[in-house]
């Protein structure tokens, strides 16, 4: 069966090792690829359509990623659901069948997926009738580094270099779940959270709930006259089992199915 046509894109920026690492398993995978992403980081853009232009043009950078000569890549300067549109419209060439987006830095679970750009991507990729997959990588979950503790764990990461990270066992994960999104009907989204620890360590996959809640939570950290400081803080809530958070935290990788907006046709309005 020949490969897809699939966009890569994510919203870590063109440059970002996880989206390189799914470029060439996509690739390995027999997929025709061709990668667009965003010119700098984009990250919480949800499904923002904005872009960055210049005499009403928005921007597009020819690029080179190691060790693919034969991908095509582009530098967007536009957020990633943008990306997608365009992609759609055969700006980068023939027309994706496909999107996946990521790999992200860090952990894109629970209902929080709604404010990430690279689930927004898939999101808006779905509301175009396709198939995709966003691909996250847990950077703060304490099974990440062995930590005792979460704020521990966060701690010890803020000085990991993230080309070294475990890209790869996410990337791995890329030919188990191509064959069932092929399978599944148009417009299915399948959300992606593993883990970063090597891939000998990874417990396995499982079909995961949402979290109530997201890793993070936004927190006022200082308000004064006329200005307020936020903050990015653990949410602190209790791990609820068979959901994606609970689940990384136990050392598995976790897909969940989603759908893009769509009506609610089981409620009912009083008139």
């Amino acid at each position: 069966m020949t490969g897809p046509v699939v966009l890569i894109t994510n919203d870590d920026g063109i440059d970002a090792p996880g989206l390189r690492q799914l470029a060439a398993a996509a690739t390995r995978a027999g997929c025709r690829v061709t990668v667009a992403a965003p010119l700098h980081e984009a990250s919480g853009m949800s499904a923002a359509m904005t872009a960055v232009t210049e005499h009403a043009k928005v921007i597009v950078e020819p690029r080179a990623l190691a060790g693919l000569d034969t991908v095509p890549a582009y530098g967007v300067s536009a957020s990633p659901s943008y990306i997608v549109v365009l992609a759609t419209l055969g700006a980068f060439g023939p027309a994706p069948e496909m999107v996946l987006s990521g790999i992200n830095r860090g952990a894109n679970a629970g209902h929080a997926v709604i404010h990430s750009g690279t689930v927004g991507a898939a999101l808006t990729a779905a509301g175009q009738g396709l198939r995709s997959m966003a691909f996250s990588l847990d950077v703060l979950s304490p099974v990440a580094t062995g930590a005792s503790g979460g704020a521990t764990a966060i701690a010890a990461l803020d000085d990991t270099d993230d080309e070294i990270r475990n890209w790869s066992t996410a990337a791995g994960l890329l030919t188990r779940l191509l064959p069932p999104l092929r399978r599944a009907p148009s417009a299915t989204v399948f959300n992606v959270n593993v883990p970063d620890v090597p891939t000998d360590r990874l417990r396995g996959l499982r079909r995961a709930k949402l979290a109530r809640f997201g890793q993070v939570q936004m927190a006022i950290a200082e308000s004064g006259q006329g200005y307020l400081r936020t903050a990015v803080e653990e949410t602190g809530a209790r791990l609820t089992p068979g959901t994606d958070l609970a689940y990384l935290a136990d050392g598995f990788a976790t897909v969940t199915p989603l759908r893009s907006v769509d009506e609610a046709p089981d409620v009912t309005i009083d008139h």
